[in-house]
């Protein structure tokens, strides 16, 4: 077993001692493994989905403090991350991907959700919310990744996950963190093993320019709206942040938050929450 898949376990340890469950369930006839926590507020269910090599652990310190303010809090596992396995037949495609994570909501939630997505998660969040508008309550995206790039910027960012090397690993952490925390560095080679899972090597070779986000998707979002931008994000092109400002529709909340990196539900979780929890409040999603 690898310190990373030590440090994994640990973090479902910890969490399961604080009441949360963790089950696998059957979707699409893939395994997915998902968090789920009561809650003690009035608000709907919230769903967060991870990013491209990340996995549900990635929000574990964000689920206890979001459940005094929501009926349930959910995060998933998308197959081939975290403790949900490849599966038998090999790497999902993206949009397979996509369509499992829908059936989980429609299948295993079976309500209406305030969803929220890091990264790639904010992606597959925003083609969810334009294509399963009545499963999406309201929409928070962190750092999400689909926007319309120039396409020497989308293969520099492609390139930039193909990480083979320790250095490239090191090179890789310090763009996800704003102050990279000392011991990741250390132990860089496990992201480079990271790096190397099947399916986000899969998903680095198929995805494309054609898969972003257009401008008619974006402006088709009738729900309450959140998009969290960090001023120390490293790892997404800024024109991202430009081209979500100009597409999105205006009552769109839009939020550089300073200090933020790429995942500042690791990073800075408790400021996190309360964006999270202001926002909520402020469109009567929750006390």
């Amino acid at each position: 077993m690898t310190l990373l898949e030590t440090a994994n376990r640990a973090m479902r340890k910890i969490l399961v001692a604080q009441g949360v469950k963790s089950q696998v369930h059957s979707v699409r006839g893939h395994e997915v493994h998902a968090y789920t926590l009561e809650g003690q507020g009035l608000g709907p269910p919230l769903f967060l989905v991870h990013g491209l090599g990340s996995s549900a652990n990635a929000y574990w310190r964000t689920l206890k403090p979001l459940s005094l303010h929501f009926r349930r809090v959910w995060a998933l596992d998308v197959p081939g991350n975290g403790f949900s396995p490849t599966p038998a037949t090999g790497p999902l495609s993206w949009r397979e991907q996509l369509a499992t994570v829908r059936a989980f909501m429609e299948e295993v939630v079976r309500e209406p959700v305030f969803l929220i997505g890091n990264s790639l998660g904010g992606a597959m969040s925003l083609y969810l919310a334009h294509e399963v508008p009545q499963l999406v309550k309201a929409l928070g995206l962190i750092s999400p990744a689909g926007a319309k790039l120039e396409d020497q910027r989308f293969r520099d960012l492609v390139r930039s996950f193909e990480v083979n090397t320790l250095a490239e690993a090191r090179s890789m952490t310090r763009r996800l963190f704003a102050k990279p925390p000392l011991p990741l560095l250390l132990l860089a080679g496990e992201m480079r093993n990271l790096y190397a899972n099947p399916t986000v090597k899969s998903l680095i070779r198929e995805v494309q320019p054609a898969d972003a986000v257009t401008e008619p998707m974006l402006q088709s979002l009738a729900m309450p709206t959140l998009l969290i931008w960090g001023t120390k994000e490293k790892l997404l092109p800024r024109e991202g942040l430009a081209y979500f400002r100009a597409h999105l529709p205006k009552h769109a909340e839009i939020h550089e938050v300073e200090g933020f990196g790429h995942m500042p539900q690791m990073e800075n979780p408790r400021p996190l929450v309360r964006h999270i929890i202001d926002f909520a409040r402020s469109n009567h999603l929750a006390g």
